[in-house]
This record gives structure tokens, sequence and C-alpha cells, in this order.
């Protein structure tokens, strides 16, 4: 996998799809930071909300690098494109893409209990200048759909199969990915403030042998009980090695 910067962003990122790229991490002299909001704020009014942090932050529109989104149950494959062509319209307005590629990291889950009636922000990472800081990155959320198919379907991992060994192959997988963004963005597990793992399935049987044995559970691992964006998708995980993190009011 190779990076790109986005000079006017201050970081950058693994190009993947139009609705998401694979990663980012600030470039020197920045630093990425990360806000939540305290509930899930609707996309528009979340999108609003957003550029006034930036405002105040004294940030151009182009600082934002990643986002994390709740959406009310999973989309089919063409639903999943129409709500993509939307989120990627307010990014070009933006002036964020970069040569018709999206630098934003993303993560798109539902959760089971309590959903939002309409897709919605939760949080939101963005670089300020910082000459001293740390490095920090946020890799996107990933689910068991082996790139470069034509469809989810047809590249899903074990599909339908959530027993332990369906689970394990899952869980494997996605691991994997998240390695492989790490590695591109030259970080590992060890780099790692906060490690998110998205399923209503149970992977506690996963969790020393494949999460403690390969240190991605160095400062333990967030169960989130959501299922991930598109149908058929049944195990998805994020992380992220950032100094700062704050909460937004409702």
């Amino acid at each position: 996998m190779r990076t790109k910067t986005t000079p006017a962003g201050g970081y950058r990122f693994i190009p993947a799809v139009f609705q998401y790229s694979g990663g980012v991490a600030a470039e020197p002299g920045f630093r990425l930071e990360r806000a939540r909001f305290s509930r899930p704020v609707p996309l528009a009014e979340g999108f609003r909300r957003i550029a006034a942090h930036l405002d105040a932050l004294g940030r151009p529109r182009t600082a934002f690098a990643a986002c994390e989104l709740r959406s009310p149950a999973p989309f089919t494959e063409e639903g999943f494109t129409a709500f993509n062509r939307v989120y990627f319209g307010v990014l070009e307005e933006w002036d964020v893409v970069v040569d018709g590629q999206n630098p934003v990291a993303r993560s798109n889950v539902c959760p089971e209990i309590a959903p939002p009636p309409e897709p919605s922000f939760h949080a939101f990472s963005y670089t300020v200048v910082d000459p001293g800081a740390a490095p920090s990155f946020v890799v996107a959320g990933s689910g068991e759909a082996r790139e470069g198919g034509a469809t989810y379907e047809e590249s899903i991992v074990a599909r339908g199969d959530t027993s332990p060994a369906g689970m394990a192959a899952k869980a494997g997988y996605v691991l994997g990915e998240m390695e492989r963004r790490m590695s591109a963005l030259g970080f590992g597990w060890a780099d790692t403030t906060d490690v998110q793992v998205y399923t209503v399935f149970d992977f506690s049987a996963l969790f020393l042998p494949e999460m403690v044995a390969r240190g991605a559970a160095r400062h333990g691992v967030t169960w989130q009980p959501c299922r991930p964006p598109v149908r058929g998708l049944d195990f998805e995980m994020d992380c992220r090695g950032l100094a700062r993190e704050i909460v937004l009011p409702a």
C-alpha cells in the first residue's frame, strides 16, 4: 500500500475507494486529534458542527481527516452506494478530495440497540498545527470483505458463518487488514491508543489467541455491539494512535 499526501490537510492517506481512504497519519508539524459527540448528530447537522469546530480552531475544511458514523441498519449494496454519493459530495464541496481521491478515513456501523433514526456522526478527527507533535494516525474501519471484488457479497470471508470457526476466519482477515494499513502508514499495534471491534456476535474465544497474542489489545479492546454497514458483513474493526481526544456537548 502506498500513501499520498494532502498538503492542504497536513496528513497523508492510503488511497482506497471513493467513499473513504484506508487510513490517515499526520504529517510532520501536525497532529491528529479526535472529537466525539456526546450523542449521534444527523449527517447534515454533523457536517455543520464539524465546520464550526474547525473554524473555531482556525483550521480549514481540508483538515477534516477521519470520521465515525452510526447508521440505523445495514444497507443494501445499492443503498450504501447512494448514501456514499451524498457524503462524498460534501467532501467535494469542502475541497477535501485530492485528485479525485477521497483522503478521509471512515468507519460506519449500525448499533444493534437504540440505533439513530438516520445516518449520523459519532466522532471525527482532524489535524492541528503542532511542531513538536508525536506521530498520530487513524485507520479506517474494515469488515471481512476482501478488497478487489465486484460486490461485497462475493468478497465476504466465511459469509453467513458465525460459528467459532467462521468468526475466527473473519477476525483473522480483519486483524490482518488493520496490520497492513498501519504498516503502510508507518505504525503497528504498539502505537495504538484504542482498538475498536464492531460485531453483535460473541468473539470472546478469539480475544486471547487472536487479539492479545498479536498485540492488538495492549490497552484492551472496545467492543461496540454494532453491525458493519452492509448486509452480510458480521465483523469490523478500526484503530488509532492519538494523544488527544475530546467530547463535544449535545
